[in-house]
């Protein structure tokens, strides 16, 4: 065994049919559609039978997109769902959901384990006589071992014994439409009859609504994956959608046949039989493989979950090694071990509810991560299928509905041991010191969540600017403190200083300064704390006032100013600006010009120099201010000066690999440098109709401050609002 990187390169990658699309459908076309399906449609007719294939299958959609925006945004590493919830919502939260996970799924092979071998004793010949009391579960035994085996040894193999399976169950739905077809067609029953059902409508829905959670079985493979964020999403939509189809498909054909009546299809067990061409011969190698696929399904994804617990610490290290092969071994033999152990429970009926009850948590957990995505807003939850918050929502409401309908003293039990993990690997307990009034309540939170944020390491997919503005009187600089909301989005915090020179002895009316700017920026629409400094040095002060904004964990980034016609301010700014880079603090240099007419289509130009790490703090800048209203119609362009072919080759090569990666709608040209112009004449001929510029700042060495601001201002004249940009670190701005 190894745990070494070169393991895992060496495991056999899937794409999105075998690793996502064959497990998922499979699974989905299980034992509830060969064994309750026409019991369903002899309970409550053909149309109410559609209704409830429909409800269930929304449900599953929504979370089969929310699961798609969340792993596109995101390389998915080993362990599917549990991954993508610990790193959307955090590592407790994902082990209180992946620890119940990995569990339910070990025992899942125990339960289909058990359904095969009732679907195989279905055909028990009678001469043999009344089946002994220990074959089911020595037959279940030997299944879970052989499973476990081929598992363990190769998931390619497991994997690809799935094809001849859904052949068989591509086999049995042929020969269930010849058959229902046959002999002529009757007129369906569209009433609601509960034959063999008393308990009603919802009591039939929570029967049949486990037959479609099948989809996340590819999700599980994500660590075996060629190309996780390009396969979960085709794979998993792609089988909810032949499910789906499938299931509108079975019923109708069940209701019109002649072959049974509407009393036989409303009892329980294999009604196909009786339906379909050949009996039997054709439907039980369809039943039997589906059975099988789910199993299989269910012993390749538990212990990656397992193996991807074991990473993050959750559980015993030795669990993450990998075999030669990259296969995850020794998770799979503590899976098969559980699961073997499992038989001797006899009949699982119950916990099978109970299962069927933390999968449905799981799918509330991945709706709610990404309807918090999408709410909270990260300028790096870049999608490239994007799910409104509400519909997430939807689905999460429509999981836990369905939970309580199923049974509500299991979901009742599933919540309580998921909040005991949660607050078991929480690790820190939360204080809470709640006022008797609003205010206190507010203030409270405040402290909690700023204290939360001080012990919180900062990482780059959380990275947005906050913004410390030097705008002066904001009444009359209302379009630069705007500018800097736009940049931040109304999430971040813009702090507008107005710095006055003098001594703090003798200035009596700060408050009043700063309640009369709180007014200016609500009179200009613009979310922004006021702040009023007294300095003695107006380029002193600035560098004084930016190191110490901030409080606790939320300190300010990223240092703006205005452009000043006088030469002598621009070049204080450069030399404020080598300061801030020492404080590890952005600089931004705005000259606003807005040319912009109302219903033209907008451009955003990026000048992409490869730099000081300025093009990715530009193009992130270009992102947040396109996801504005009055933006989101405009288009980014990245664009790039080379001397020869050669080189333009090579940066547009280097562009076109950069700009998909990042999830930043933008086109790229690269320009090849006529010799008899220069770079600002190419830059002024090619952005002269850019609403926006982004040009990346230079530090200039001390004493050139005079030269370096002479070459931005000849940059900046002719053209429209242009926005000079310095990022301090390698971290800052850094896409991911």
């Amino acid at each position: 065994m190894t745990t070494d990187a070169s393991a895992q390169q060496t495991a056999q990658r899937f794409g999105t049919l075998l690793g996502v699309f064959t497990p998922s459908v499979l699974t989905i076309l299980g034992l509830i559609m060969y064994l309750r399906f026409g019991w369903v449609v002899g309970n409550l007719g053909l149309p109410v039978t559609l209704l409830v294939v429909l409800l269930a299958s929304s449900i599953t959609f929504i979370t089969a997109l929310s699961a798609s925006a969340v792993a596109t945004n995101m390389t998915v590493g080993v362990g599917g769902e549990y991954y993508m919830i610990s790193r959307s919502l955090g590592l407790e939260l994902g082990g209180a959901i992946g620890i119940p996970l990995f569990l339910c799924r070990t025992l899942s092979i125990t339960f289909y384990s058990f359904g095969l071998v009732e679907a195989i004793l279905a055909v028990w010949p009678a001469r043999w006589g009344e089946i002994p009391t220990a074959v089911p579960q020595i037959l279940a035994a030997a299944i879970i071992i052989t499973i476990t085996l081929v598992s363990g040894r190769s998931a390619e193999l497991a994997l690809k014994l799935q094809i001849p399976i859904m052949v068989a169950v591509g086999v049995s739905l042929v020969a269930l439409a010849i058959g229902a077809l046959a002999d002529g067609t009757r007129t369906p029953e569209f009433g609601m009859t509960l034959r063999t059902a008393p308990k009603g409508f919802w009591y039939v829905f929570a029967v049949f609504f486990p037959a479609v959670t099948g989809f996340t079985a590819g999700i599980g493979m994500s660590g075996d994956l060629k190309d996780p964020r390009h396969s979960i999403p085709r794979g998993t939509l792609a089988a909810v959608a032949v499910g789906t189809a499938v299931y509108l498909l079975v019923p109708v054909l069940m209701a019109v046949t002649t072959r049974v009546s509407p009393e036989e299809l409303a009892v329980p067990g294999v009604v196909w039989t009786s339906i379909a061409i050949f009996g039997s011969w054709l439907v039980f190698p369809g039943l039997w493989g589906a059975i099988l696929s789910s199993a299989f399904g269910s012993v390749l994804g538990g212990p990656r979950v397992l193996q991807a617990l074991a990473a993050d610490g959750l559980a015993p290290s030795f669990l993450a090694r990998l075999s030669p092969s990259g296969q995850p071994t020794i998770a799979t033999w503590v899976s098969g071990a559980i699961a073997l152990a499992a038989v001797a429970l006899g009949g699982l009926n119950a916990v099978a509810q109970f299962v069927t009850i933390l999968f449905l948590t799981l799918y509330v957990t991945i709706n709610l991560a990404s309807a918090l995505e999408s709410l909270v807003g990260d300028p790096s939850y870049r999608p490239t299928i994007r799910v409104p918050w509400y519909v997430s929502l939807v689905g999460s409401i429509g999981a836990i509905v369905v939970m309580f309908l199923i049974s509500p003293w299991a979901c009742l039990a599933a919540v309580v041991l998921e909040s005991a993990l949660y607050v078991q690997l929480r690790r820190r307990a939360m204080r809470k010191r709640w006022g008797d009034v609003r205010a206190g309540m507010w203030v409270a939170l405040a402290r909690w969540a700023l204290l939360k944020l001080r012990h919180h390491e900062l990482d780059p997919r959380n990275w947005r600017p906050q913004i410390l503005l030097f705008a002066g009187d904001p009444g009359k600089r209302a379009g630069l403190v705007r500018l800097a909301s736009w940049f931040n989005q109304d999430r971040g915090v813009v702090t507008v200083c107005r710095l006055v020179v003098g001594e703090l002895e003798k200035l009596k009316k700060i408050d009043e300064m700063r309640k009369e700017m709180d007014h200016e920026l609500e009179e200009a629409g613009v979310i922004a704390f006021p702040e009023v400094d007294v300095v003695p040095d107006f380029e002193d002060g600035v560098i004084s006032v930016a190191q110490a904004n901030g409080i606790a964990g939320l300190h300010s980034n990223t240092v703006m100013f205005g452009w000043s016609r006088r030469k002598e301010r621009l070049e204080s700014q450069l030399r404020m600006m080598r300061a801030m880079s020492y404080a590890r603090k952005n600089t931004i240099i705005a000259r606003l010009n807005w040319a912009h007419e109302p219903g033209s289509e907008k451009r955003i130009d990026i000048w992409w120099g490869g730099l000081q790490n300025n093009g990715d703090l530009m193009l992130l800048l270009a992102y947040l201010l396109r996801l504005n209203p009055g933006w989101r119609d405009s288009k980014i362009w990245v664009r790039s000066v080379a001397r020869d072919e050669e080189e333009r080759r090579l940066q547009l090569e280097s562009l076109a690999n950069l700009l998909p990666e990042t999830r930043i709608g933008a086109e790229s040209e690269v320009i090849v440098k006529p010799a008899d112009l220069s770079i600002t004449e190419v830059l002024h001929q090619t952005s002269a109709d850019a609403d926006v510029v982004f040009l990346g700042l230079q530090e200039p060495e001390p004493g050139e401050e005079a030269a370096y601001a002479d070459r931005i201002i000849e940059l900046a004249t002719g053209l429209n609002t242009c926005i000079f940009v310095r990022s301090a670190s390698e971290f800052a701005g850094r896409l991911v």
